[in-house]
């Protein structure tokens, strides 16, 4: 088995969609096998967008993550479950994600997105030991 990560991020929990988004993913075979809610501190908000700083939207992607709670969650499917997850997450902005995908169906807007889902298997290991460190 194999393991990735997600946020749920403020927009979705403040929308009421956490069972919405959870329940795809459970609809799809994947296994929750940790999850929290919990507002996530600046200083760890830093740490996760790392490779974003320095860019023009970095502070705003801090504020919105930090901004309220967000269900923090670890998904465990049987082989690339980071590809199945992100291919189920939809493009980065809303408007180019297809129907059907999370984003496609219950995203808004590119800076309110719903959900995070990490890109790769190595970025699901540093996420999930960043967020889950006794997992």
């Amino acid at each position: 088995m194999n393991r990735t990560f997600i946020i749920i991020k403020p927009d979705g929990v403040r929308r009421g969609l956490i069972g919405e988004v959870l329940g795809r993913f459970e609809e799809r075979g994947l296994k929750i096998v940790a999850a929290e809610l919990r507002t996530i501190d600046t200083a760890t908000a830093i740490d996760h967008y790392a490779e974003h700083d320095g860019k023009p939207f970095f502070d705003s992607l801090v504020s919105f993550i930090t901004s309220g709670p967000a269900l923090l969650a670890v998904l465990e499917g049987s082989a690339d479950t980071w590809r199945t997850v992100r291919t189920m997450i939809g493009a980065t902005n809303p408007a180019d994600s297809a129907p059907g995908t999370i984003r496609g169906d219950l995203g808004l807007e590119m800076g309110e997105n719903i959900i995070h889902g990490s890109d790769s298997a190595d970025s699901a290991e540093r996420e999930i030991g960043l967020f889950f460190p006794n997992l």
